[in-house]
């Protein structure tokens, strides 16, 4: 068995207009700009190691949050190769009898799936197992029920030395698989796809009415919300849902943490 264990950068839309959002903003509204992976053996020892940019072919410009958080640049990614290459690029890294696709959340999952059914790619060359690393490190360091551990909090708890930056696709799944290393046990079985799909519900029926988010920001600051924090804004409820940056409170004990 063999464990890769990968991470994604993405990137956005500047401004996404919700009343004329584009066939792009709708399919593929994170589009993949790096992906990192490290290949473990069945014994977690490194036996591989994957690192490419994507050039854009959705968004043109490189979002200035994204920017800011990864320090890529829109001249580095115009070099890289395009998706559909590097996406067989990293089929021919993970080939083998019984990969199994190890992520922090499965929002990296999701969103890679996505982006190969985007580029019209065969999604049935991945391997169907997974492993959700953050929900066993969130167990393994006994978080409050309900809140998921961030990968760098993980890192501080487990005492893995931090010497590269975060928010970097490689250096997020070398971490990730350094933090698998110190909390694996036979306990961890992969799942397959199906586990986490999401499955029709009601829910499907509403969407977020981010001119009410927005107002309610603007009552908040006593002052218009510019388009650039509007971005933000929606970036951060995005990266919210994901849970990925929830830590432990340190009022543990208490319901009211105020």
């Amino acid at each position: 068995m063999h464990y890769i264990v990968f991470d994604l950068e993405f990137n956005q839309a500047e401004h996404p207009s919700k009343d004329n959002k584009s066939d792009s903003d709708i399919k593929c509204p994170f589009e993949i700009i790096q992906i990192g992976a490290i290949k473990l053996d069945e014994n977690l020892n490194v036996i591989g190691s994957f690192n490419r940019l994507v050039n854009p072919q959705v968004y043109r410009e490189l979002n200035k949050y994204v920017k800011a958080i990864t320090n890529l640049t829109i001249e580095a990614l115009n070099n890289a190769k395009d998706f559909s290459i590097v996406y067989n690029e990293f089929l021919n890294f993970i080939k083998g009898e019984g990969c199994v696709l190890c992520v922090w959340g499965t929002v990296d999952l999701k969103e890679l799936i996505r982006n190969v059914k985007y580029h019209s790619l065969d999604v049935s060359s991945l391997p169907k197992d997974y492993i959700d690393i953050q929900k066993y490190a969130t167990k393994y360091l006994k978080c409050p029920k309900g809140t998921s551990i961030g990968l760098q909090k993980a890192i501080e708890l487990l005492e893995v030395p931090l010497e590269h930056n975060l928010h970097d696709a490689y250096n997020d799944a070398y971490y990730t698989a350094e933090v698998f290393r110190k909390i694996f046990d036979k306990s961890i079985k992969p799942k397959k796809y199906e586990t986490y799909r999401r499955k029709s519900s009601n829910k499907e029926k509403y969407k977020v009415d981010t001119e009410s988010m927005y107002f309610q920001f603007e009552k908040m600051l006593n002052r218009t919300v510019t388009e650039e924090e509007k971005s933000i804004i929606r970036l951060a409820y995005m990266m919210g849902k994901t849970n990925q940056f929830l830590i432990e409170s340190p009022n543990k004990g208490s319901k009211n943490n105020s």
